[in-house]
C-alpha cells in the first residue's frame, strides 16, 4: 500500500495574507496537522500552547500548537496545526479532513466527500 498525499494552503485566522503551501502526507492516524515550524512562522501563524503528542513508536514528546485555516481539494477548514520540527515532512490529520467531510479510502487512496457531514439530534430540545 502507498501513501496519499495532497496539495495544502496554511494561512492564519487574523488577515493577513501570507501563507505556506506545500505537499502533505495524509495521515489518518494523527488527529493533528502538522509543518515545519519556520514554515508556519513565516506565514504567520501562531503558537498557542503545547501538547504532548505520541509517536508511532509510542514515544512521547512535546510540541508546540497553533491554529490555521487550511484549504485543500477546493474547501477550506480552521484545524489545530503542530509547530514540527526543521524539515518535517507534513502531515494533514484526521481533524482537517473531517472538519471538510472529506474521508480517505485506504485501499484505492481516494477522497470521498461525505454527501452530509453527521451531526446528532439533540433528544432534549424545548
Amino acid at each position: 500500500m502507498g501513501w496519499t498525499h495532497v496539495t495544502a494552503r496554511l494561512t492564519a485566522l487574523t488577515g493577513r495574507r501570507k501563507a505556506y503551501q506545500g505537499e502533505f502526507l495524509v495521515d489518518t492516524g494523527a488527529i493533528d496537522s502538522m509543518a515545519p515550524r519556520e514554515r508556519l512562522k513565516r506565514a504567520g501563524i501562531k503558537p498557542e500552547g503545547k501538547r504532548v503528542y505520541e509517536l508511532a513508536d509510542g514515544t512521547a514528546i512535546e510540541h508546540e500548537y497553533g491554529f490555521a485555516r487550511i484549504a485543500f481539494l477546493g474547501e477550506t477548514t480552521v484545524t489545530p496545526v503542530i509547530f514540527g520540527p526543521p524539515g518535517c515532512e507534513p502531515l494533514l490529520g484526521v481533524l482537517a479532513l473531517e472538519g471538510m467531510g472529506i474521508s480517505v479510502d485506504p485501499v484505492t487512496r481516494t477522497f470521498h466527500r461525505l454527501h452530509a457531514k453527521p451531526l446528532k439530534a439533540w433528544v432534549g430540545r424545548v
